[in-house]
């Protein structure tokens, strides 16, 4: 339970996220310590004041010119007709201050010397060729103002300008991960254990805003030591956050170590992930109780965190919303703000947006994503299809290189979009299996759907796009013919299915239809195998279950099996193909990008090196449909 300042007391009563940001605007001042410190070391650091020009520049009249200084009115009529001789003009050069009573520069191309004196052939008007006093900045002239991030080349001018030293934002935050399970970056973990992750990325974003961070080290699940990390930090730090033990497991020791040392004003608040956050006051500094896992911890961040950044001055950019058309039905609990990670992408004119797995561990949606759609607490979700809007989280113009491929996996992609990424492309896989995306094409969701869709013929993929695209004209891009068969530790071969524990494919990937295809022809009843309904979505995960003994046997490409190093038995070769409408290849040129890369020698030589793939018609472009 957790005391409140009235004395009762509560557990994850939810709040939600609009009353959390107000109170706790209104519970703390928000003014961050200032400290100065030299100019040249000032780089990325938020101004406190603002700073002003202590000289004028240029400190005097200087030629902007190699040339003669004059006085204009002594200039006045000069023409080719009528040339004019000068016998009070002084040469000067550029950069050279004007002598007192001259107030103009004539450039020595146009000048012709004479035994002492200047024959000019027109007139010069007043502070021609003349940088005057203050040109650039005049005394006291403001330079940048306060709440600045300084750029480079605010300190060049501050240094021209003879400012040297210059107050910041001293805004520190303390950064503390708890449990016993955590060890430090660099460690290998052991089963059960979990490698610090949270406090870097806290500590990376933080110090990106323009705070400093103290990353502490890992502290293990013991009250008493966390207690006393706690009490040292929040002496010389202006927010302290304490990664994981904010829920109510019984070594989640934060929220009563924060109301012993000061007050726990909220516990829990109504979004989603990242419900039992701890917001806490200690000797008047906010105190922040994280969940351990990254996705929640990282909603915090964002959703709370970079606002209190914002209050203390330091400039937080507001981020792009562009509206989207979602590939995919979300389900959302009333009561609940939920936050989806997603990959968005530009077809044609418009944004589609495919949402990403919402599980709070799952790190790689963060590094996938490039968006991230709210559902607000009164809905229940949003239908596939339906319009919504998107927070960009990377520059609209990165978001608009993605190119969305949606369909089976195999692990060549991973490559095909490392080598495409030199050519100012980005590639965003989702594995949905080879129906999966084929269907996604057919809703105009995605550029591009690789696929091995096996017909009764024998014919690969070209009669399943007959039969769901009968009006449209499509283009294949073949990336290689590649070996399926069954993976295993102990070299085990198809015969084994009904004998061991296997581990499947989702239904609509190929994989999958090969599977069902060969066990008809074998008159094998999917009922009599161990593991059937048991289903993974990429070749890797088939080759996961095997290697940890979840499964003995399953059915995945070659590629994937080398790169586990486990026994592989063919079962067949199969055509995979990057299938995407006649319009869409000959409208985007980064569609055709990629097939030129797929056709590519450096393109081949991967798909060797990987195992598994023949290459004899990698990059070969096939059309269904033609009229």
């Amino acid at each position: 339970m957790v005391r409140e300042e009235n004395g009762s007391t509560r557990y994850l009563t939810l709040t939600s996220l609009a009353d959390v940001l107000s109170e706790l605007h209104d519970r703390f001042s928000y003014t961050p310590r200032t400290v100065r410190i030299p100019v040249q070391n000032s780089y990325g650091k938020i101004t406190a004041e603002a700073v002003f020009s202590p000289l004028s520049v240029p400190v005097a009249h200087l030629s902007a010119m190699d040339g003669i200084a004059v006085k204009t009115e002594y200039t006045i009529g000069a023409t080719d007709q009528k040339p004019v001789i000068l016998t009070d003009a002084v040469r000067v050069n550029t950069g050279n201050v004007i002598p007192d009573g001259y107030d103009a520069v004539i450039m020595i191309e146009d000048v012709e010397e004479q035994a002492g004196s200047f024959q000019i052939r027109s007139s010069a008007h007043p502070w021609q060729h003349i940088r005057p006093v203050g040109e650039d900045i005049a005394v006291t002239e403001m330079v940048i103002p306060r709440f600045s991030r300084i750029r480079a080349v605010d300190i060049g001018a501050m240094a021209s300008y003879g400012v040297s030293e210059v107050a910041v934002l001293d805004l520190r935050v303390a950064l503390i991960p708890t449990g016993s399970e955590i060890v430090p970056v660099g460690t290998m973990p052991r089963p059960g254990q979990v490698i610090e992750s949270n406090m870097h990325m806290a500590g990376t974003l933080i110090t990106a805003a323009g705070a400093s961070v103290t990353h502490y080290p890992v502290v293990p699940d013991d009250q008493d030591q966390i207690r006393a990390v706690v009490q040292e930090a929040v002496v010389d730090h202006d927010i302290v956050l304490i990664s994981a033990g904010s829920s109510k497991g019984t070594k989640d020791y934060t929220a009563r170590i924060i109301a012993d040392l000061g007050t726990v004003f909220i516990h829990g608040v109504a979004i989603k992930p990242a419900k039992p956050v701890i917001l806490g006051e200690i000797e008047n500094r906010p105190v922040i109780g994280m969940p351990g896992y990254p996705i929640a911890c990282h909603t915090i961040l964002r959703e709370i965190l970079l606002p209190m950044l914002g209050w203390y001055g330091l400039p937080i950019l507001e981020p792009e919303v562009i509206q989207v058309q979602l590939t995919c039905a979300i389900q959302s609990a009333i009561g609940t703000d939920e936050f989806v990670l997603a990959t968005v992408g530009k077809i044609q004119d418009h944004w589609i947006a495919a949402p990403l797995s919402r599980g709070s561990g799952i790190q790689m949606s963060m590094v996938r994503s490039n968006a991230y759609l709210k559902i607000p607490a009164d809905q229940e979700g949003l239908e596939t299809g339906s319009l919504t809007t998107a927070v960009l989280t990377v520059p609209k113009q990165s978001a608009g290189q993605v190119v969305l491929i949606t369909g089976s996996h195999d692990p060549a992609i991973d490559h095909l979009a490392d080598l495409i990424r030199g050519c100012g492309i980005l590639i965003a896989s989702s594995h949905v299996g080879s129906m999966g995306g084929l269907l996604t094409l057919k809703r105009g969701d995605c550029h591009l759907a690789p696929m091995h869709l096996l017909a009764d013929d024998g014919e690969y993929n070209i009669p399943y796009l007959q039969k769901y695209f009968p009006d449209e004209e499509l283009v294949l891009i073949c990336v290689a013919e590649r070996e399926q068969g069954i993976v295993s530790r102990e070299g085990l071969g198809f015969e084994a299915i009904t004998t061991h524990q296997y581990i499947n494919r989702q239904r609509g990937s190929g994989t999958r239809m090969l599977l069902d295809h060969m066990l008809r022809q074998k008159g094998i009843d999917p009922d009599g195998i161990a593991g059937y309904n048991r289903e993974v979505t990429t070749h890797l995960g088939v080759c996961l279950a095997v290697q940890s003994g979840d499964a003995d046997l399953g059915m995945a490409v070659y590629s994937a099996a080398k790169a586990f190093s486990l026994p592989f038995v063919p079962v067949g070769v199969e055509r995979y193909e990057l299938v995407t409408t006649r319009k869409m290849f000959d409208e985007d040129s980064r569609i055709r990008a990629i097939a030129d890369m797929i056709a590519s020698q450096k393109c081949k030589n991967i798909l060797e090196k990987l195992g598994g793939y023949r290459t004899g018609e990698t990059g070969h472009i096939r059309r269904c449909n033609q009229r």
